[in-house]
C-alpha cells in the first residue's frame, strides 16, 4: 500500500533519518524447488543483492562502511545532508565469500561481518541450520513433551514444518543455552548428522577470513564467540562469551572490532544488561535487528538495521525499507509476535 499510494516516499522526510544500516545473512542462489526450507529469511540471491545496490544508488543514498555510518547518524558527522546505507552480514556465512564478495568488489560496496568465532573454530553449532537438516532428512523426531518424550511423523513437508516449529519454539523458550546445544547434539548423533562437517559447509575458515581482510572494504565485526543469546546469561558469561570472541578474532585476524551485532538481535535476546556489558567492554556501537532507521536519537549500543532476507526480494518492498515508513508499525507489531514466536517461518 505504501509503494502503490506514494506514501512511503512522501513521507521519507519523517520517516528517513540520516539513513539506514541493513542487515544479511547468508547469499546463495535460491532453490524453488525446496519446498522445506525453514531458514529461508536468511538467504538472499546475489542477483537480488546486485540490484538492491544498484536501487539504493538508483534512490540518492550513499553506500558506506558501518563506521562511517555510526559517525554520520549517531555522532553527527557531517555528510552533505545525503541519506546513507550501510552493508552488514551476520555469523560468517561462507556464501559471503563466494557469492557475496564478488558483487561488492565490483560495485565498489563496503561491508561488515559480524563473525562468530566459535563457528569458525568449529567448536560452537549453527543450531539452526542443523535442525532444518535434520528435520529435512528424517521421518520423524522424538522430542520431550512434557515429563515424557514425544515422537513427532516428518514424512511430509506439512509435517516438518510442525516439527521444525515445535523443537524451535522448545529450544528458544524452554532450554537454556547450555541444554540447548546439548539437545542438538543429541539429535544430531541420533540422526546421523556431523556438526562439524556442517560448519565446514556453511561457515567461513580463519583462511578465508584473512583473504577477505585483505579487502579494503571488508571490515570484521564481533558477534560472540559461542552465538548465545545474551539475555539469558548472567553478566559474567556474557562478558566471557563477549571477550572470547575478542581473544579469537585478535589471536587469528589481529584485529580488535569496534562494532558488536547481538546474536539473534531480537528483543527477547537482547536486555538492558547486555548493552551495558557491551559498553562496558569497550566497543563504539552495537547493533540489534529491531528494525528502524539511523535518526541520531538511538542508543550507540542498541541501533535498528533493516533485514534484507529471502522473503521479500523485491523491489517494491526495498524502496519501502528505504524510506523508513513502515517501522514504527512493524515494530509494534513484532514485539507482539516475538512474545508468541521469534522465527519467520512459524509464525
Amino acid at each position: 500500500m505504501l509503494d502503490r499510494s506514494g506514501l512511503g516516499r512522501a513521507l521519507t522526510p519523517l520517516t528517513g533519518g540520516h539513513g539506514l544500516v541493513l542487515t544479511l545473512h547468508s547469499v546463495a542462489p535460491m532453490s524453488p524447488c525446496d519446498a522445506f526450507a525453514p531458514n529461508r529469511h536468511l538467504r538472499v540471491a546475489p542477483d537480488f543483492l546486485d540490484r538492491t545496490i544498484d536501487q539504493i544508488r538508483a534512490s540518492g543514498i550513499e553506500l558506506v562502511s558501518l563506521e562511517e555510518a555510526v559517525a554520520r547518524g549517531i555522532e553527527g558527522q557531517d555528510g552533505g545532508g545525503q541519506r546513507f546505507a550501510a552493508l552488514t552480514f551476520d555469523d560468517g556465512y561462507r556464501d559471503n565469500l563466494i557469492h557475496a564478495w564478488p558483487v561488492l568488489k565490483r560495485q565498489g560496496v563496503p561491508f561488515t561481518i559480524f563473525v562468530t568465532s566459535g563457528f569458525v573454530d568449529r567448536t560452537a553449532e549453527i543450531w539452526w541450520e542443523a535442525l532444518a537438516r535434520i528435520v529435512a532428512s528424517a521421518d520423524s523426531i522424538e522430542v520431550p513433551v512434557g515429563s515424557g518424550m514425544r515422537r513427532f511423523p516428518a514424512g511430509t513437508t506439512a509435517e516438518k514444518r510442525h516439527v521444525f516449529c515445535h523443537v524451535l519454539h522448545w529450544f528458544t523458550r524452554e532450554l537454556g543455552e547450555d541444554s540447548q546445544r546439548l539437545e542438538l547434539r543429541r539429535l544430531a548423533e541420533r540422526h546421523g548428522l556431523d556438526l562439524v562437517a556442517l560448519a565446514d559447509e556453511l561457515i567461513l575458515t580463519w583462511d578465508e577470513l584473512r583473504e577477505l581482510s585483505r579487502d579494503p572494504l571488508f571490515t570484521v565485526g564481533a558477534h560472540t564467540h559461542d552465538h548465545f543469546a545474551l539475555a539469558r546469561l548472567t553478566r559474567e558469561r556474557m562478558r566471557a562469551d563477549i571477550g572470547r570472541g575478542l581473544e579469537r578474532l585478535k589471536e587469528e585476524l589481529d584485529v580488535s572490532p569496534r562494532f558488536f551485532a547481538y546474536p539473534y538481535g531480537y528483543e527477547a535476546a537482547v536486555n538492558i544488561e547486555a548493552h551495558d556489558v557491551v559498553r562496558e567492554m569497550g566497543f563504539r556501537a552495537a547493533v540489534t535487528t529491531r528494525p528502524g532507521v539511523l535518526s541520531g536519537r538511538e542508543d550507540r549500543f542498541a541501533l535498528p538495521r533493516v533485514s534484507l532476507n529471502g522473503y521479500f526480494q523485491n523491489a517494491a518492498v526495498v524502496s519501502q525499507f528505504l524510506t523508513g515508513a513502515p517501522f514504527p508499525l512493524y515494530n509494534l507489531m513484532r514485539r507482539v509476535r516475538d512474545v508468541i514466536n521469534p522465527h519467520p517461518a512459524c509464525g
